[in-house]
């Protein structure tokens, strides 16, 4: 029940940091205009500090490189098949609302919700933030070349530029030295990026609220349809992913992590994409709302049954 109780305490925190967001816009404090700046905010400054974040606070092992390997091979495999299933799926729809429901089908918000929830489920299992940033470089990858393509149908994005130059991979570049050669940053420029890194998901946040606040919220709770990809999401899918790790010689607490990144809601990188390419706004920022406030329900729920 401690890790019930515990996933449960901090996705309610996570979801109030909204509450901000949504007044600013509602108050006409910040325009609806102005939400994609913030997208970038989040993407190219706060997503690459967590990045190195998660490095500089875990040890370095080989035993733990390797584990790391197989984490990022699980999540791009994972991520491919489903947005490879749904779009034969959904490949007769021309609505963009069915490319966003392909990716919201497997895409998890590993980064911005995955660490602090790792970190309040499994606190003594640090290793846990080294498989929550192989997850995000796997999401990263994914959505700046076939998430790109899903969203807007054009195949300039899958090119291999597209894979090696985004700030995730940037990030990587900064953080991978550090972690194998154990170096610590002086403390001014640690804090910096503690503080920039833990930025990320209250702008997360905060960037949702704004969204809700532009949003009819029947389109939020009122369509059918979304509880379904919802329940793919948040429900079937980790329980589909901890059964096929079940059988594999790894440990328990490394199947968790990836269980419970898996078990986090759609990744709101998938409306940070939309908001950048100028297709699919409103039904991203829907699945993403919808999924978020659900996890407050589905979070404590999968990890109870672990």
């Amino acid at each position: 029940m401690g890790s019930f109780f515990a996933a449960l305490t901090t996705v309610g925190v996570m979801l109030f940091y909204a509450v901000p967001g949504f007044l600013l816009v509602k108050t006409k404090l910040v325009g609806s205009e102005g939400i994609s700046n913030f997208a970038k905010l989040l993407m190219y400054v706060c997503s690459p500090m967590l990045v190195i974040y998660s490095f500089i606070n875990i040890n370095f092992s080989w035993s733990l490189v390797g584990k790391m390997g197989i984490a990022f091979a699980v999540a791009m495999a994972v991520m491919l098949l489903f947005v490879l299933v749904f779009s034969r799926i959904f490949k007769n729809k021309a609505d963009a609302k069915y490319r966003i429901y392909t990716l919201a089908t497997v895409f998890p918000n590993c980064a911005f919700m995955g660490v602090p929830i790792l970190q309040a489920v499994l606190p003594q299992y640090p290793e846990a933030l080294a498989f929550s940033v192989m997850f995000s470089m796997a999401l990263n990858i994914s959505a700046w070349t076939v998430g790109s393509f899903v969203i807007t149908g054009d195949k300039r994005y899958i090119r291999p530029r597209k894979v090696f130059i985004n700030p995730q991979i940037f990030a990587m570049l900064v953080a991978i030295p550090l972690f194998v050669f154990g170096v610590k940053l002086p403390t001014q420029l640690d804090g910096m990026v503690t503080l920039l890194g833990k930025m990320s998901t209250p702008l997360c946040m905060l960037i949702m609220g704004m969204r809700l606040a532009t949003t009819p919220v029947k389109g939020i709770f009122l369509k059918p349809m979304q509880y379904l990809i919802i329940a793919i999401k948040q429900l079937a899918l980790p329980l589909l992913v901890y059964l096929l790790l079940l059988p594999l010689p790894l440990d328990y607490n490394m199947k968790a992590s990836m269980y419970i990144i898996f078990a986090c809601p759609v990744a709101s990188v998938i409306l940070s994409f939309a908001e950048m390419l100028g297709k699919g706004q409103r039904d991203a920022a829907n699945m993403v709302l919808l999924g978020t406030s659900l996890s407050a329900l589905t979070i404590p729920l999968m990890c109870l049954l672990i």
